[in-house]
């Protein structure tokens, strides 16, 4: 297979399928790996959680105790723990071993589309049909606020990578962005044709994407609330969206039998991957964006191998495709280039930054820099305001001696 850049020319340098799972007896909803990589979490709509060893020789486990579907699963950073959200209107926290542990709590009054851990394990977010975001901790799982300003259905909420934001996506075709301290909605950003099914941070944390109804996938710049890109590359409804841990490639997962992964940087569609017989219903890539999972309506769940490598070019590190060790079928169908035009266009990340359409091979190569940047700025102009009130409050000090100072010596002089 030939990039668009040109530099690598290997039929096996394409993703992998690795391995496939089946247990499940309907459709699976939702997928995510352990921060190790040795197990995959699971949810359908046969009621069950799954979890899958990747160690061939070790069994699956099959967890009971939802009495409706399960939505979405989601592991702790930690891995010591899967939060499942159901139909039955609970939450469920698993540990995954053999034993099958699990507590749980009455989350919401209708369906919980969903459940996302926070970066440093301590707190959940879920969604609900009864238009609420609800944030709890997770031991204990005591209710602390709930999000109410969605006016239909919420299908997903997640905590941005600094767990300062949370992103939700509604049939109320609005995707709002929420500050977590102050419990506001500090922007909505609006579908026209549809409504997103799922959205997700960038992990740098200044994008958004989402997977809509309307068959295309939106990336949104979360402070100049600008498109930076929108891609129309399947022909059914996009069910789910994972980002590559480094941010340079987003995988998509359709109701067309299909995922496509993107690249970010040149904003265009890299791969077209066939596999699942029937709608693809989920996907996530591993945390160190080696493996990729999906799962869909032909029950299966299937472990593909990313074979992303990082290649240095003249302007920049930039991720590239690596020779796979072997290959095997289902693979990925390479595509032709996808063109940049009003739609797919990679646009300035910011007005305040110097990034330009002229140069779009710097798009979100350098986001991590720059919010590390801005984060920084933001530190520094905290720290002066700081050192300022410090220094009024010495000077009033100050003033304040020199007049009791005087006062005595008078005193003394009468």
């Amino acid at each position: 297979m030939r990039t668009s850049m040109g530099l690598i020319d290997d039929k096996n340098s394409d993703p992998t399928l690795e391995r496939h799972f089946k247990g499940h007896r309907d459709t699976v909803t939702s997928v995510d790996f352990s921060c190790n990589m040795k197990q995959i979490a699971t949810g359908s709509m046969d009621s069950c959680v799954m979890i899958w060893n990747m160690k061939p020789q070790m069994r699956a486990y099959r967890f009971d105790g939802h009495k409706d579907a399960v939505l979405s699963v989601h592991f702790s950073p930690s891995g010591h723990l899967v939060a499942s959200a159901s139909r039955d209107k609970t939450v469920r926290l698993w540990v995954p071993s053999m034993k099958a542990e699990s507590t749980v709590f009455r989350a919401h009054t209708a369906t919980v589309r969903s459940v996302n851990f926070s970066g440093d394990g301590q707190t959940l977010v879920t969604a609900s049909d009864d238009k609420t975001i609800k944030v709890w901790t997770t031991h204990r799982q005591k209710f602390l606020f709930s999000l109410n300003q969605h006016i239909n259905w919420v299908r997903c909420a997640k905590f941005s990578p600094d767990d300062r934001l949370i992103v939700s996506s509604s049939d109320d075709k609005t995707i709002k962005l929420w500050d977590k301290n102050s419990r506001e909605c500090i922007h909505s950003f609006y579908e026209h044709a549809g409504y997103a099914n799922y959205v997700d941070f960038h992990p740098s944390g200044t994008c958004i994407a989402a997977a809509s109804t309307d068959n295309s996938v939106k990336v949104w710049d979360i402070r100049s609330h600008k498109m930076l890109q929108h891609y129309q590359v399947h022909s059914g409804v996009v069910n789910s969206l994972s980002f590559h841990p480094a941010g340079n490639f987003l995988i998509t997962a359709s109701s067309d039998s299909t995922m496509k992964v993107l690249d970010l940087v040149e904003g265009k569609l890299l791969y077209t991957l066939h596999g699942h017989q029937g709608p693809v219903t989920c996907v996530a890539f591993s945390r160190t964006g080696e493996y990729f999972s999906s799962g869909g309506s032909d029950e299966q769940v299937m472990v593909w191998k990313s074979n992303f490598d990082c290649v240095e070019f003249s302007d920049g590190v930039r991720l590239q495709h690596k020779t796979a060790s072997s290959s095997q079928t289902p693979t990925a169908t390479s595509t032709t280039h996808f063109p940049l035009n009003s739609h797919t266009s990679v646009l300035p990340l910011s007005d305040m930054l110097f990034l330009s359409y002229t140069s779009p091979s710097s798009f979100l190569c350098l986001v991590p820099i720059l919010s590390c940047l801005l984060f920084f700025l933001q530190t520094v102009s905290i720290l002066e305001q700081r050192l300022t009130l410090t220094e009024d409050k010495l000077k009033e000090c100050l003033e304040n001696q020199m007049e009791i100072g005087l006062h005595l010596q008078r005193s003394e002089e009468a």
